[in-house]
């Protein structure tokens, strides 16, 4: 089995537009990102390895996860195409080419690429993605070569609205 976890930034600082590569978290999106990586933690869903955006909001939220996943900070991984530059179709020749002998990614983007990914690779995703939203995606294939449209499988989609007031 393969699987992806996507993961949309969590909440960015709602100024800053003109330099919004630079665009940083709010508190409440450190605390959203910190609340959803510890539900991946209660299930158990390990990364193998992580990709994000270079942007800092992606790149903080990705840390954040990393800190909480046990994951090395400095082997996060940074693709300049994923701060909203991939097709969906790009997207998936991208998954198809990671490494093998990882099982479990996680890839952090922004909207709204990120949902169409999401929808693009699962047969069962019709959800919004908002900020910090994370959709664990799995596919019944030993290699990701074997990835195409519509052949994942929803196994949870996390958001911060589902956790607020706990």
């Amino acid at each position: 089995m393969k699987r992806i976890v996507i993961v949309r930034h969590a909440k960015a600082v709602p100024y800053g537009y003109d330099d919004d590569f630079n665009r940083d978290l709010t508190d409440r999106g450190v605390k959203d990102a910190g609340r959803i990586s510890l539900q991946l933690v209660e299930q158990a869903i390990i990364p193998d390895m992580m990709i994000s955006s270079p942007a800092t909001r992606a790149l903080h939220t990705a840390i954040i996860f990393a800190g909480s996943l046990g994951f090395a900070e400095e082997s996060v991984q940074r693709v300049r195409e994923l701060y909203m530059e991939y097709t969906t179709a790009e997207f998936l020749e991208f998954i198809q080419g990671l490494p093998e002998e990882a099982s479990t990614v996680f890839i952090f983007g922004h909207n709204p690429g990120v949902s169409y990914y999401a929808d693009r690779l699962s047969r069962n995703f019709r959800g919004d993605m908002p900020t910090c939203s994370t959709v664990v995606i799995d596919f019944d294939v030993q290699a990701w070569t074997d990835v195409e449209s519509r052949l994942g499988r929803v196994a949870y989609h996390f958001y911060p609205k589902m956790f607020r007031g706990k």
